[in-house]
């Protein structure tokens, strides 16, 4: 049996039913708030704008956005192993200088 429970989120002035974990509970709330942002900010006052439209901008925007920290966590990390290992290369050579 799945632990999950339905919850309800509204997005842009509609209901929607997600089935999540208790444990997911608070992120899906948080994305759907966002996502429902987004979407608004997107629509803005043109009420007219199909939904589907809004919601495939928001999505791409909402992905670009991910793509960009994905981008900017691998360069930190590439820069932070870069750290290390000189760090390590300095150690190694200060206990080997000590050693003799």
């Amino acid at each position: 049996m799945s632990n999950s429970e339905p919850v309800g989120v509204r997005v842009l002035d509609r209901e929607y039913t997600v089935g999540v974990s208790a444990e997911e509970r608070d992120g899906l709330l948080a994305a759907a708030r966002l996502l429902d942002a987004r979407m608004r900010e997107l629509r803005g006052n043109n009420r007219m704008v199909a939904l589907d439209r809004i919601a495939v901008l928001a999505a791409l925007n909402l992905a670009h956005e991910v793509q960009q920290l994905r981008q900017e966590r691998d360069s930190q990390q590439r820069e932070l192993a870069g750290t290390l290992e000189a760090l390590n290369r300095r150690l190694d050579g200060l206990l080997g200088s000590s050693a003799g």
